[in-house]
């Protein structure tokens, strides 16, 4: 996970917390709405992304946030849960582009590819 962090920090002009607390967002929404045998797969994959994703619940999104989780909102949940935790459109898309890639490393490119092609509109972003 520290390899990952740090490339998030390095290009997106971020603090540490705020990358761990995007990385663990952008976890939970694919567990949520990914195909959950791939997405276990790319979980697996990176070291210490487990641990993020069951400690990491509690602190993102504020009330709109979990809004957005009970309701379901996918994608559009997520970006507000990422705009809430203070990042900008471009760090929210270099976030995010930097996990997609991070995990095509150590998960392959057609698992992670699999996962992205079965969320309506999640190519459009990364």
């Amino acid at each position: 996970m520290d390899v990952l962090i740090n490339r998030i920090c390095a290009k997106a002009g971020i603090s540490e917390d705020t990358a761990k607390e995007a990385v663990g967002i952008i976890l939970r929404f694919l567990h949520k709405d990914g195909p959950t045998d791939k997405v276990e797969q790319v979980i697996d994959a990176i070291p210490g992304a487990r641990d993020l994703l069951d400690n990491g619940g509690e602190k993102s999104g504020g009330f709109l946030g979990s809004l957005a989780s009970m309701t379901g909102m996918g994608a559009m949940g997520a970006l507000n849960e990422l705009t809430n935790a203070g990042l900008s459109m471009g760090e929210v898309q270099t976030v995010t582009r930097e996990v997609v890639d991070y995990a095509k490393e150590v998960a392959g490119e057609d698992l992670v590819e699999d996962i992205i092609s079965s969320i309506p509109g999640l190519s459009q972003v990364v």
